[in-house]
């Protein structure tokens, strides 16, 4: 085993294994966009009081397509393709420069169109936070491969804390349950992928900074 690897990683049972692969999955950055959006359109009792369903349906649906559909589709594209990618994995810091390049864009464009419409500041806040995360994780990647997962849910975390300071219902159920989700994904990552600790922990600031920075705008 590396020896720059976390001792976690090494020789886990199949359960263990298993369970590490399916919270990476379900967890994944691409979908991490996609539940906060739900948690603030249906879940939280007020952020989005007063929209009608339909257009809360509509919003999510614009934030699945965007953060979601619209990369894992191009990373397929460029796998099938063979451009830059061998994998959908994306395995190595060369093959994820152009993902990354195309993830940023459609961050931008989902920043950009809620910046300029009626929601709440809290949603635009939020997705200013992610691009800057993706830009982080970009420039980051030129020296080494950080993670992306960790990435994700260190914004998730810090998101999740700089909105209980806002927030007139603020719950410590949320921020237990995002501080819950980072520790699962990023043991998870510790046990079935190859990143360094310093590869998920330096995700883990990234994340949380660059939420910190779009809050104060």
């Amino acid at each position: 085993m590396n020896k720059n690897l976390s001792p976690v990683a090494g020789n886990q049972s199949f359960f263990i294994r298993f369970f590490a692969n399916f919270f990476s999955y379900v967890f994944h950055p691409v979908f991490i966009a996609s539940y906060v959006m739900a948690f603030l359109l249906f879940v939280h009792p007020y952020v989005y009081n007063g929209f009608e369903q339909w257009k809360k349906s509509q919003q999510l649906l614009s934030v699945i397509l965007d953060t979601a559909f619209f990369p894992i589709f191009c990373v397929f594209l460029l796998w099938k393709l063979k451009l830059f990618t061998q994998s959908m994995q994306l395995k190595t810091a060369k093959e994820r420069i152009i993902p990354y390049l195309l993830v940023m864009i459609f961050y931008f464009w989902m920043w950009h169109v809620f910046n300029n419409r009626e929601v709440p500041p809290i949603t635009v806040h939020f997705f200013l936070g992610s691009f800057l995360a993706i830009c982080g994780a970009w420039f980051s990647n030129i020296y080494f491969k950080i993670s992306m997962h960790s990435v994700a849910v260190g914004g998730l975390m810090m998101f999740a804390l700089l909105f209980s300071f806002h927030d007139n219902y603020a719950s410590g159920l949320y921020i237990g349950i995002a501080f819950l989700i980072t520790g699962i994904v990023c043991t998870s990552r510790f046990i079935v992928s190859d990143h360094t600790p310093f590869e998920i922990y330096s995700g883990l600031f990234i994340g949380m900074l660059a939420q910190f920075i779009a809050w104060q705008f």
